[in-house]
C-alpha cells in the first residue's frame, strides 16, 4: 500500500494535469480549434476523475474509522485540486464562448 505522502502527491499531479489540460483547451478555442480544444476538456476531466476518485478513498477511511493525518502538504493537494476544477469549469466555459463568438464572426485569430 502507497503511504499517505505517495497518495497526496498523486492528488497533486492528477489535479495539474487537469489544470494543464484545462489551460490547453482555452489556447486551442482561442485560435479556433475545437476539436482539439474538447479533446483536452476531455483529458482535465479524466485527470480531475482520477484525483477525485483518490480523493475520495480518503474520505471513505475516515468515514470507516480510519483517521488520516491533515498535514500541510494534505491541504495543499486539496487547494490544488479544487482549483484545477474552477479551471476545468471555466476553460469549458471559455471555449463554449469562444465557438459561439466564432461562429457569429467575431474572433479575429
Amino acid at each position: 500500500m502507497e503511504n499517505l505522502e505517495e497518495i497526496i502527491f498523486q492528488i497533486i499531479l492528477h489535479g495539474g494535469n487537469g489544470k494543464s489540460a484545462s489551460m490547453e483547451a482555452i489556447m486551442a478555442a482561442k485560435q479556433g480549434d475545437f476539436t482539439t480544444a474538447r479533446e483536452k476538456l476531455k483529458e482535465a476531466g479524466d485527470a480531475l476523475n482520477e484525483a477525485h476518485h483518490i480523493q475520495t478513498s480518503l474520505v471513505q477511511k475516515e468515514v470507516r474509522g480510519e483517521r488520516t493525518e491533515v498535514s500541510l502538504l494534505m491541504v495543499h493537494a486539496q487547494d490544488h485540486l479544487m482549483n484545477a476544477i474552477t479551471m476545468r469549469d471555466l476553460a469549458t466555459e471559455f471555449v463554449d464562448l469562444y465557438e459561439t463568438v466564432k461562429q457569429s464572426g467575431g474572433v479575429r485569430s
